[in-house]
This record gives structure tokens, sequence and C-alpha cells, in this order.
């Protein structure tokens, strides 16, 4: 029987599997990634990714499929969860990587970790760009509204971070939590922050775009803290919290460096075709 050999991993929580198409998928698509990432009938996953050889100087070239099927330009997590994929298959635990991804080059450093399944990976994710405003209807009856529910005391800012975000910043937790919990996957992903007990430091939920919440996004967190550092909440590091855990972000050169930690979690084979 032929089979499909991927990887999994996850970085605080917003989990990946990874395909190195070296090793004999075949054409992979929309339909792999609905089945593969379900997470009843499949294995479960916010993502498929497969890597192929690189271009114009990359070692390797990232598509990235949502777990509905569309396609995501990058992912600050998913690129470190590629990156912990492939430094296993080189049987390494120190690399230096150039992804080729959606969004363009992508840099990235990968080191150990706490333990022998995880790695510390930091990311240069590029520019972040103000874009232009996504009305974001969190609404009880989510119809018919342009503006947040208590929109005079809720800030929002839209980003570019290579993908759409649009960062909603909450005083009042449960009113946040009551947002983040009524919203569903829409064109853009959506990061509901609070601010920290730290003045370096914010709380995020996130919303992805074709997924759904997940319990982390790294270029979510590059977008929060852009947000929170152009409101005058935070300065040029910021520690974000997510459920799934903390990543940092500096914002302190011309672009923004993601820093947290991947953990592989299994090897699966797949029967093919």
């Amino acid at each position: 029987m032929n089979v499909v050999r991927l990887t999994k991993h996850h970085a605080v929580g917003n989990d990946f599997l990874v395909l190195l198409d070296d090793q004999g998928a075949g054409a992979v698509g929309p339909d792999h990634a609905r089945a593969w990432c379900h997470r009843h009938t499949g294995i479960g996953a916010d993502g498929l990714i497969i890597v192929t050889s690189g271009t114009d100087g990359a070692d390797g070239t990232m598509t990235l499929f949502n777990a509905d099927g569309t396609i995501a330009e990058i992912s600050g997590d998913g690129i470190r969860c590629l990156g912990q994929a492939v430094a296993m298959d080189r049987g390494l635990v120190e690399l230096d990587l150039t992804v080729a991804s959606g969004s363009g080059l992508r840099t990235l450093r990968l080191g150990p970790g706490t333990d022998a399944r995880s790695l510390v990976a930091s990311v240069d994710m590029g520019m972040v760009r103000p874009s232009r405003v996504r009305h974001i209807d969190t609404s009880d009856n989510a119809a018919g509204h342009d503006e947040p529910a208590g929109s005079g005391h809720v800030r929002s800012l839209s980003v570019e971070v290579g993908n759409p975000h649009t960062v909603l910043l909450y005083d009042d937790p449960i009113e946040r939590d009551r947002v983040a919990d009524a919203l569903g996957a829409g064109t853009s992903n959506v990061e509901l922050v609070l601010a920290g007990s730290a003045p370096d430091m914010i709380a995020m939920r996130v919303i992805e775009r074709g997924v759904g919440e997940t319990l982390a996004c790294g270029s979510g967190a590059c977008a929060a803290a852009y947000a929170t550092r152009a409101w005058g909440i935070t300065g040029d590091r910021v520690r974000v919290a997510m459920p799934g855990g903390e990543v940092s972000v500096d914002l302190g050169g011309d672009t923004v460096v993601l820093t947290g930690p991947t953990v592989y979690v299994a090897s699966i084979e797949i029967p093919w075709p």
C-alpha cells in the first residue's frame, strides 16, 4: 500500500500538518486539507502545509491550506512548524531557513527548545502596514450593523502582515469574550485584545479566516502588537498571551520578528491515493 507521510506540530496550540513533498505525495489540494484537518473524521489541525523545492534563493516553498481548504498567504505559527519539520527531516536542532510564501520570502532561525520534542523559532515576518478599515460586525444579531457593539469604547485597526487582520481593543474582558464567542470565520483574521497586567504584555483571542477561533495566531500576534504600540499601550517589544501560550514580538527594526516555540506532536501515514 502506498502512503503519504505527514508530521503534526503545534505552535502554542495552533496546530498544523506538514507534508515534505519530496516524500512523494502527488497532487495534494483543498479536498485533502479539509479531510485531513477535520477534528472528528480526520487527523485534526488548523491547517495543512506543503513544502516543495525553493525558488529565488529560498530553501523551500510553503503552500498553506486552511482547515476549510482555502489558501492562506502566511502563518507565523505555521512557518515555525514548517521549520521544525524540515529540521527533524535533516536531523538538526539548529537551522536557518529562507522560505518562499504567498506573502514573499520569510527567514527563520531555529534552536533547541525546552525538551526533545520542541524547538524555539524566530521568524522575520516582514513589514506590518495599515490597511483599509474592515468593519467587523460584533452585534448580537450579526446583521445590518457597520460598527461593533459598544463601538464608542472599542478601538480598531486593520493591518496587513502579509495577510489581513483587524485588531479590536477592549477594556472589558466580559464584552471581549462575548464578541469573540459570537464571531465566525470571515474574510479577515480578527484579534480581540485586552491590555495586560504589565506594560509590555497583552492578552488576545483570535478568530482565524477559514478556521474559526484558534488557540493562537502568530501573524495575529504581530498585528496586535503593532496596533497596541500605535495606540501607545505597549512599546517595541511585546509579549502576547493567547489561550495556547505566549509568544514575543519585536517591532524595533524595519520588520517585525516573531519568536515562540514549536512542538512535534506525531508522525502520520495516510493511505495514498
